[in-house]
């Protein structure tokens, strides 16, 4: 259910308030949740999972991501949130999303773009288009 994409995250698709206690289970401290509330009929609500999260003792960081696309400022969100306590999981509604917002914070923090790239596809996400937005960041 999630996929490591290094040894800091794992993401996974939407998760269930239930699935809270399994991440923490399994040694996550932080939960990031990348979807807007309400994008589908019938999924959770951002709210119950922070409470489930907070039942469990984890961190966790709201940073929705919608079919605008990426910006700056969620960039910055979640490089935050990658320095709170981990591993942390985020999730989305396919772990897309997810994975591409972790590649552009790890590109703004200096990691070698082949090495995001590889990370990301050992988990099965490809992330090549996002590798001149990576490297922008770097500027």
């Amino acid at each position: 259910m999630f996929r490591t994409l290094d040894e800091t995250i794992s993401v996974a698709g939407q998760i269930q308030p239930e699935d809270v206690a399994t991440a923490a289970a399994q040694g996550v401290k932080t939960i990031i949740n990348n979807r807007p509330d309400d994008e589908q009929a019938g999924q959770p609500a951002g709210a119950a999972i922070a409470a489930a999260a907070k039942a469990a003792g984890l961190g966790y960081a709201h940073i929705p991501v919608d079919h605008s696309g990426f910006s700056q400022k969620q960039v910055d969100a979640m490089t935050a949130a990658l320095a709170e306590p981990g591993p942390a999981l985020a999730f989305c509604r396919s772990g897309t999303r997810s994975t591409y917002l972790w590649a552009l914070a790890r590109g703004a923090a200096g990691d070698p773009p082949s090495e995001i790239a590889a990370k990301a596809a050992n988990a099965g996400y490809d992330v090549s288009a996002l590798l001149p937005m990576i490297a922008k960041l770097q500027g």
